[in-house]
């Protein structure tokens, strides 16, 4: 069966949802991000981007390239929200979807040209969005998660654009190699030494050469050039999750030591989620007394990966979980309603220290363990 895959992407998400809480942002240069010059750049809109604003920009460099620019903090409860809102008008459309971040989706639509046009069906979704949310959206249509993807960003702002199967080589060929998902900052260095600044260079080369200056990751990029993915639609389920628990060896009633745990857990799971590039917008704290009760509490939040926001709700789930004051045996955390999109820097809150504190942490407990570094309690 051929297939059909659709790659949408929220244009400009966090901006797009503050125009649409306040209309007087619209046309203008906004930045959203950290309001002191030690923030950085969450996002910005098209307007400040073409005087080179981009994200994990810090504020100052920022504010010097675009000094009309709206410095606007960043609200991650309403950016959950109209994700929410997002997610339940494509889950309600079509009958597999990948949501791969907070504002990008991909959507399988093989077969349906039996019964429909997978293009109009693209369209008519992405017209429904529009209207129903007022967020600009734009689409890819392809046979491969990859082509959908790049043609979607040839789309931008708010545009549309179809690969007919067998045109996909000479689609990507003219593009920069920064179009293909899987080039970053030091695979781009690092190839444009070697002469290759154009994806038509890539295809060109022998897959054998980029395997030997790049690893299997080289011959990866090889195919994503040639307009080559077999990767699949891995359907979206908010039962995903990430837990841990400890059962202690003597029952307890230490306060102190129970949320010194419970932060301890958190970080873990903060890391883990980092680590696995993905978000949580549901917390939960479970504990077990020793009478073998077992009882939790969930909330929902906005979409994070940052050990502090987890610490303080699971402290304040677990301060109205504990009434009765015995022994306590097990305690745990979940975090869960997953969705793929590495953490934009925490964006509001955090300022450039932190985030290179942050990635210093991570770095050294991914080389030495989960458990090397931690915050003092």
């Amino acid at each position: 069966m051929e297939r059909n895959i659709v790659h949408m992407d929220l244009d400009s998400f966090f901006v797009s949802v503050e125009c649409q809480l306040n209309p007087k942002l619209i046309g203008k240069p906004v930045i959203i991000g950290g309001t002191s010059d030690r923030g950085v750049v969450s996002s910005c809109s098209y307007e400040a981007r073409r005087f080179g604003v981009h994200s994990a920009m810090p504020i100052r460099m920022a504010k010097k390239l675009c000094p009309d620019a709206l410095i606007v903090r960043g609200d991650y409860e309403s950016y959950t929200k109209y994700s929410g809102m997002v997610t339940d008008i494509v889950r309600e459309n079509v009958p597999v979807y990948e949501k791969s971040s907070i504002d990008e989706f991909y959507v399988d639509l093989s077969g349906m040209e039996r019964f429909f046009s997978s293009y109009k069906l693209a369209t008519e979704l992405r017209q429904k969005i529009i209207r129903e949310t007022g967020l600009p959206i734009s689409f890819g249509l392809s046979q491969n998660k990859t082509v959908s993807k790049v043609a979607t960003g040839e789309a931008k702002p708010n545009g549309q654009q179809k690969v007919d199967r067998g045109t996909e080589k000479p689609f990507l060929a003219p593009l920069s190699i920064k179009k293909i998902p899987m080039v970053g900052e030091k695979t781009y260095t690092l190839l444009r030494s070697m002469g290759v600044e154009k994806v038509h260079t890539l295809q060109q080369m022998p897959p054998e050469m980029l395997h030997t200056a790049l690893g299997e990751h080289g011959r990866m990029i090889w195919e994503r050039a040639n307009g080559i993915d077999e990767s699949p639609i891995i359907p979206y389920s908010e039962r995903k999750s990430i837990s841990t628990e400890t059962t202690f060896e003597e029952d307890t009633i230490d306060v102190e030591m129970l949320n010194y745990k419970l932060v301890s857990m958190c970080e873990e799971l903060a890391f883990s989620l980092r680590k696995e590039e993905k978000l949580c917008s549901c917390i939960t704290v479970k504990i077990r007394y020793s009478n073998f009760d077992t009882h939790t509490k969930q909330a929902m939040i906005p979409y994070t990966a940052i050990d502090e926001h987890l610490i303080t709700k699971a402290k304040e789930l677990f301060s109205r979980l504990y009434e009765r004051r015995m022994l306590i045996r097990l305690i745990g955390v979940r975090v869960s309603h997953l969705v793929g999109g590495q953490q934009q820097i925490d964006l509001f809150d955090d300022t450039e220290e932190k985030i290179k504190l942050y990635q210093a942490m991570d770095k050294i407990n991914k080389r030495f363990g989960t458990q090397t570094i931690r915050r003092s309690c």
